[in-house]
């Protein structure tokens, strides 16, 4: 049964990149992830509210402030993630967005008093190395070298890179690292998710994570002096499709794992999210990734599968 809960929260969550750039054609990024957590919260509010008044109402000081914490961790991951995808490619966003599990491999020993093994350095290598490669793979290019010879005309390959000064004001450079600033982020929120879902059943908890993420990104929304207001009835839909599959299905189907599956397996199944939003985005979207950032992804993945791997 969990397999299977988490095959559809894999399913769910891929759609998440695909229905945010249609809303992006007329929405601006903090408009969609504000209204985006808005949707997901009004609509748990009756069985929050309801069914467990009691067990919100039970909840210590400590529990509450590390609850609306974690919701403002995930605020700024939606925030700076769905705002990546105006800057780059759908694939290097998810890719480095999912490095998500890897930070908490390595901030464990800090906050949850974990020692890390030898997998987590070996995955942190990996997976460094491959963020730093997908950083590059939409400035950089193989481009071809031709009418090069000694003896006989010769065709080869060659990376080739703009200066850094370029590169480092390029826009899919800043796309990337705000999908990395939502990883670190993430990693946050799933940390406090470990150690609250021990104690706190999945409705109470979703609903006010939920809620407090939606209220900061209003927060953020006004304080860019934008408006929920006044877009196509389209764009609504696909807000209400994002609050509805990859929020409330995908993201409470991964919380809701969490007491049944070990934390490091549940993480390693969200790695299945940057291949679904690949294939969506190729299929939809028309996007084709370079070699490039196909090969640091691949690196991505197996640096966090290895990290997770337990000693």
């Amino acid at each position: 049964m969990t397999k299977l809960a988490l095959l559809i929260a894999i399913l769910a969550v891929s759609t998440a990149s695909i229905f945010i750039r249609f809303a992006q054609a007329d929405a601006p990024s903090l408009v969609i992830a504000a209204v985006r957590l808005t949707f997901a919260s009004v609509a748990l509010a009756p069985f929050a509210l309801i069914q467990h008044r009691d067990e919100i109402r039970s909840l210590t000081r400590r529990e509450w402030i590390l609850a609306i914490l974690s919701g403002l961790f995930l605020s700024v991951h939606f925030a700076a993630w769905i705002t990546s995808l105006e800057f780059t490619t759908v694939v290097s966003s998810v890719a480095l967005v999912s490095t998500g599990p890897l930070w908490v491999a390595i901030l464990s020993p800090i906050f949850l008093k974990e020692t890390p093994s030898r997998w987590v350095w070996i995955g942190m290598t990996f997976a460094l190395l491959g963020g730093t490669i997908v950083g590059l793979g939409d400035s950089c290019a193989i481009a071809a070298l031709s009418g090069v010879s000694v003896v006989n005309e010769v065709e080869g390959r060659f990376l080739t890179c703009p200066p850094l000064a370029d590169l480092l004001a390029g826009s899919a450079f800043w796309g990337n690292f705000l999908a990395l600033l939502g990883a670190w982020t993430v990693a946050g929120y799933l940390m406090i998710g470990r150690t609250l879902r021990a104690r706190i059943s999945l409705v109470p908890y979703i609903f006010i994570v939920y809620g407090v993420a939606a209220l900061a990104l209003i927060v953020y929304m006004l304080a860019a002096k934008q408006t929920p207001f006044g877009y196509p009835p389209v764009t609504y839909l696909w807000l209400l499709c994002l609050a509805l599959i990859p929020q409330l299905i995908g993201h409470s189907t991964y919380n809701w794992a969490l007491r049944f599956m070990p934390a490091s397996l549940v993480s390693v199944t969200t790695l299945g999210e940057p291949i679904g939003s690949a294939i969506l985005a190729f299929f939809i979207l028309g996007e084709s990734p370079s070699a490039i950032t196909l090969a640091g992804g691949a690196l991505i993945l197996v640096g966090i599968y290895l990290s997770t791997k337990q000693p």
